[in-house]
């Protein structure tokens, strides 16, 4: 009982801030897993947020990922408002085979090359960790900007890689939410494969 109460008073001495980033991410996730295009508000101020609290942790890499996620939730937003079905709903497509190999390739390369940069020329705490969620997080985000279905099996792995990473460094609040995505991603991925199935074929 003394740790749940122990809990409790950790989340409500944290950061405004992050509370605020926590809820703007449910948010998110909610509007996505209904593939509406009104994700992308809450996402881009999610990310904002999260630049800011991730530099001050010296989790770097994580900090700078948040521009790159500025940047592609603006394109996602452009990109979902070409790609409707007739319910208002993004339409949903499948990675090809040789494609799998091609995003692999790039994440490894990514991450290798990112965790080693961090890892010599800053003070950043657990740079490979840190490197590698930020690298599969960009192909994640690249994926859903371009309706993939297979983003949500990308970020079920960053999930569970990020929750033992926060609450390392003690973003318990942040740890809980990704906590929160790991469920929320897999039923993203039931429901956009069923969506896919249901609707039409897009290469």
């Amino acid at each position: 009982m003394d740790s749940i109460f122990s809990f409790i008073a950790e989340m409500f001495g944290t950061g405004f801030l992050e509370i605020v980033a926590v809820f703007l991410g449910i948010a998110n996730i909610i509007l996505l897993i209904r593939r509406s295009i009104w994700n992308y508000p809450f996402g881009i101020l999610m990310v904002i947020i999260y630049g800011n609290i991730f530099f001050e942790h010296r989790l770097y890499s994580d900090s700078i990922l948040q521009i790159f996620f500025f940047t592609i939730q603006c394109y996602g937003w452009w990109y979902w408002l070409k790609n409707k079905d007739v319910t208002g709903h993004v339409i949903v497509r499948k990675l090809q085979h040789s494609q799998y190999l091609t995003f692999g390739a790039l994440s490894l390369a990514f991450a290798l090359s990112l965790g080693f940069m961090m890892s010599i020329n800053t003070d950043a705490d657990y740079p490979f960790w840190d490197s590698t969620i930020a690298a599969l997080s960009v192909v994640a985000q690249i994926l859903l900007s371009r309706r993939y279905l297979e983003n949500w099996l990308v970020w079920i792995v960053v999930d569970a890689m990020a929750i033992g990473l926060f609450f390392l460094k003690g973003l318990t609040p942040t740890a809980v939410l990704y906590y929160i995505f790991l469920i929320m991603a897999t039923i993203g991925w039931l429901k956009w494969k069923s969506a896919y199935h249901a609707g039409v074929v897009v290469k």
